[in-house]
């Protein structure tokens, strides 16, 4: 996590556009003194990344030792500040932490957190992912119906990734995000900057837009920029979920290190 974010933050909260500012984390930085300088930057919501409650799986996913304690103290940092909402991202493995999906949504019930449950996907080159490797949505769903009565709720905007299910006793909800099993590249919203100002138009693209050679032409005007944006956004063409089974060789993506989720 760069030292200045809430710097950043806030200057990005002084900008009269942008209506909202989440951030998603390993949670490893925030601290409660952290949270609380976050939040008074102008963060909104937070996003954080646990795939266990098991310290010996969860260690082994992250490869750098990171306990499950450190990450839950973030999250119970967070919920203290009052950033709302805190989200919990759990990427599903097969043979791996599948067996933690259960502990994970009964830890997290009745605490105001949203657990969303990832199907594995095969962003980047280096995770080494195969397809048998997936626990796609419906598997999901139907481990989590065995305990809890849920029931689907409508999406909130026109985009939104994660299919969200309440708990019938008021337990709060969880969603589930289905990439790979149910793709939704004809509605995705989404666009990401890499560090050295590169827009991807899909988290699983190849090759980013220079935008900060744009925004550093003198000889462009702020029409001109908006115009070029315009353009790219609505003849973007990426289709790489719905097109992967169908693909016959591995093809080159951007590391989601590089990028964000």
């Amino acid at each position: 996590m760069r030292q200045d974010l809430d710097v950043l933050i806030g200057q990005l909260s002084a900008v009269e556009a942008i209506r909202d500012i989440a951030m998603t984390t390993n949670g490893y930085f925030i601290t409660p003194r952290k949270a609380q300088a976050l939040k008074d930057a102008g963060l909104k919501r937070i996003t954080v990344s646990l795939d266990a409650l098991s310290d010996d799986i969860f260690k082994a996913l992250n490869d750098v030792g990171v306990s499950v304690s450190r990450v839950l103290s973030a999250i119970d940092a967070a919920l203290t500040v009052g950033l709302k909402p805190v989200k919990v991202n759990m990427v599903v493995k097969r043979g791996v932490n599948d067996g933690q999906i259960i502990p994970m949504a009964r830890h997290f019930r009745h605490t105001g957190v949203s657990v969303r449950f990832i199907e594995y996907m095969d962003v980047g080159n280096t995770n080494g992912w195969r397809l048998d490797d997936v626990v796609p949505a419906s598997e999901i769903l139907s481990t989590l119906r065995e305990e809890w009565d849920l029931q689907p709720t409508a999406p909130t905007h026109l985009g939104e990734v994660a299919k969200r299910f309440y708990y019938r006793d008021g337990g709060g909800e969880i969603g589930i995000i289905a990439s790979v099993s149910q793709p939704f590249c004809q509605h995705c919203s989404r666009i990401r900057l890499s560090p050295e100002g590169r827009l991807y138009t899909c988290l699983f693209g190849s090759e980013g837009f220079d935008l900060r050679s744009l925004l550093r032409n003198e000889n462009m005007n702020d029409k001109e920029i908006a115009e070029a944006l315009t353009a790219l956004w609505s003849g973007r063409a990426d289709q790489y979920s719905l097109l992967r089974t169908q693909m016959t060789s591995p093809s080159s993506k951007v590391e989601m290190s590089h990028i964000g989720g």
